[in-house]
């Protein structure tokens, strides 16, 4: 991943890093250098030693819901042969420590103009064997508000009313990244790789192009066409499916961004929240 402007020289970083560094790699100096990465949920760490560099990604020190730094080890684990995205190389609470993946994160631009190749990625990864990890946005939007303080009747009317309806039934089950977007997407040398998999498990195909659609919703028809077709699924049924999985989608990213608005104080996060509501 290319090196962003925005990175931070860590001068004091976490000792469980550097001993989880020394245990797996005896002989490397432990005179590395330490940088903290952007991102909306932060605690991933750029490691440069002479030997190269890896990728460190931290257990959120607050909790939110779903991401377990173990459960996306052992999921990088069992794809680390399928070429989707960085080589696991460790695990010990609350470390987990990947492979740095040489390349450049796509823009938006990029991004809409890549989608053939998106699609073909987001197939490769949809055809592996179940995760054993199961996707229920049910349970994971109430724990969403248990753990905010601040909450709206209308939060609740939308949350009681999609717990009535119960989940969609999966049009297909497969793995799921859950989080595609630009930012999230390295061009490497050999071909694209998908980056931060705290949120994949087992889920809906559908909801993956739900999300995916959210992020591009300009293009949401040319993304169900290209998806369908190399999926061989009816272009009108995945439109309807994921259609199912929208209110639930919508709820879960304006939650996602209360809680991290309220945890972080993040002026940034602040307004996607609210913008989020808004939306709903």
């Amino acid at each position: 991943m290319k090196s962003s402007g925005q990175e931070t020289v860590l001068l004091n970083p976490d000792p469980q890093l550097q001993n989880l560094i020394q245990q797996q790699w005896p002989t490397a100096q432990a005179a590395g250098h330490f940088f903290a990465l952007p991102g909306l949920s932060g605690q991933s760490v750029r490691v440069q030693m002479p030997q190269g560099a890896l990728l460190a990604r931290r257990a959120p020190p607050q909790p939110i819901p779903f991401v377990d730094r173990q459960r996306e080890y052992r999921i990088l684990q069992q794809f680390r042969h399928a070429e989707l995205g960085p080589q696991p190389l460790a695990w010990r609470d609350p470390w987990l420590l990947q492979s740095w993946l040489p390349g450049e994160v796509l823009s938006s631009a990029q991004f809409n103009a890549q989608r053939e190749a998106i699609v073909v990625l987001l197939q490769r990864l949809h055809q592996q064997p179940l995760t054993g990890y199961r996707l229920r946005l049910a349970p994971l939007l109430q724990r969403y508000w248990q753990l905010c303080q601040q909450r709206h009747w209308r939060w609740q009317r939308r949350l009681q009313r999609l717990l009535q309806q119960g989940e969609p039934q999966p049009l297909r089950l497969a793995p799921l990244h859950m989080d595609v977007h630009a930012g999230n997407l390295i061009a490497t040398p050999a071909g694209l790789r998908l980056i931060d998999w705290e949120y994949a498990a087992d889920g809906d195909v559908a909801l993956e192009l739900a999300a995916v659609c959210a992020v591009d919703g300009d293009t949401r028809p040319a993304w169900i066409a290209e998806y369908a077709a190399r999926a061989k699924l009816d272009e009108h049924e995945l439109a309807r499916q994921i259609q199912r999985w929208q209110p639930w989608l919508q709820l879960l990213m304006a939650s996602w961004y209360q809680l991290r608005a309220e945890q972080s104080q993040d002026d940034t996060l602040q307004q996607l929240a609210q913008a989020s509501w808004h939306d709903l």
